[in-house]
């Protein structure tokens, strides 16, 4: 390995529909426990389709956050209000130490869960007009961030299902160029009717527990949560006396625009994405002990993704799995709650498994259904891949004992 460019990532806080913490989360991995179920807090007609809601109210979350009744908040912000709040503590930021720190945050719905519910009342001149101008995603960032402090920069990452990823990309950079020593980054997504309906009409929505890189896998279970990451520079994290939960190695973003919501066949986009990863990180396939893969559990996404990572890994493919049959796919907040997966995976020795998967795809990998890996784990690979062939690949790695 050349020069080590690892960014340090010195906290993170997920909050998904396996646990509202990362010891929930923790424990429901290692459990095999699913979070797909019934819908419960989706206002929705389309009752037939499982998701994977985040276990609490809007109600339960102000409370929980010791927000007043009343507050103008959307669903959105609150899970990544709770994320951030953990992720904070963990790296045991003070309001104080923000003043200087950015925030990039990762979401594509933003507030729509209020506008769909008070877009009549805002049109007929009803006094619901702050709940429709939290609408645009800035807005919830903005909700989040101030919630904590002043940050000196923030800014919104929307790339569809690899927003978060792109988030913790842009903090990556900031930090490698000197623009911050501190950047709060990953991402929020809470279910929406426009959102399940969106996917619904693109016939991609399976009735049942979603089942990825399964031959009889019949589409995805969408998702809501949140998960943020303190990403630091060495020199900060000495200078604060904290130590590192794990190293941002590398990093890869590519574009196929094969198709507006399709991936491309031969995984192109998600082949270079990966490529650029390793290399950053200055790492050989073979160094790649675990891979999160983006998984949806389509019949279109699986294919490309195999192809893809059998393109680059050959022989030297490590056990791969998708965590999206238990968390559902949390769409612009998947890389970052995949992220923290990793991170969980690396600190306790476990590899992930392939929740309800049965029968191997013809044409793809067979993922890991084993928990105990058969090597230490020291850098994973996690994937997040956006509509319009937005691709990004993160190694995470091992940043030693404490």
């Amino acid at each position: 390995m050349g020069k080590d460019r690892s960014v340090l990532i010195t906290g993170c806080g997920i909050v998904c529909a396996i646990g509202l913490d990362k010891v929930q989360v923790l424990d429901s991995l290692l459990s095999g426990r699913s979070g797909i179920g019934p819908v419960r807090y989706l206002k929705t007609g389309h009752t037939e389709f499982p998701v994977g809601e985040v276990s609490m109210s809007d109600a339960d979350m102000e409370s929980a956050l010791g927000i007043a009744s009343g507050t103008v908040t959307t669903r959105t912000s609150l899970m990544g209000m709770m994320a951030v709040r953990e992720a904070l503590s963990q790296a045991r930021l003070s309001r104080e130490d923000l003043n200087g720190a950015a925030f990039v945050d990762g979401t594509t719905v933003g507030g729509m869960d209020k506008s769909e519910q008070y877009y009549l009342d805002f049109s007929a001149g009803n006094s619901r007009d702050a709940y429709i101008k939290a609408h645009d995603c800035g807005s919830c960032s903005e909700m989040i961030a101030d919630r904590f402090g002043r940050f000196k920069y923030i800014t919104s990452i929307s790339t569809a299902c690899s927003s978060a990823a792109n988030a913790m990309q842009l903090a990556a950079d900031m930090i490698r160029l000197g623009e911050a020593d501190i950047v709060v980054a990953g991402g929020s997504e809470c279910l929406t009717k426009f959102h399940l309906n969106g996917f619904n009409s693109l016939m991609i929505l399976d009735r049942n527990q979603c089942r990825p890189f399964d031959a009889g896998r019949a589409g995805l279970n969408l998702g809501e949560g949140a998960a943020f990451l303190v990403l630091e520079s060495r020199e900060s994290a000495a200078r604060r006396g904290v130590k590192p939960v794990a190293l941002l190695s590398g990093y890869g973003n590519a574009c196929d625009a094969f198709h507006q919501t399709a991936s491309s066949p031969d995984g192109e986009g998600a082949y270079l994405a990966m490529t650029k990863a390793l290399a950053d990180a200055g790492l050989q396939p073979s160094d790649i002990d675990y891979i999160n893969a983006h998984g949806t559990g389509t019949p279109n996404n699986d294919v490309s993704e195999s192809h893809a990572m059998m393109r680059l890994f050959k022989e030297s493919l490590p056990p791969v799995s998708s965590t999206k049959s238990l968390t559902g796919h949390t769409t612009s907040a998947s890389g970052s709650i995949e992220a923290v997966i990793c991170i969980l995976a690396l600190q306790n020795g476990f590899t992930p498994i392939n929740y309800a998967f049965e029968n191997p795809m013809e044409d793809g990998i067979v993922p890991n259904m084993k928990l105990r890996p058969d090597r230490p784990l020291r850098h994973v690979l996690c994937n997040a891949f956006g509509f319009g062939g937005n691709d990004s690949s993160m190694v995470l790695s091992y940043a030693g004992e404490d």
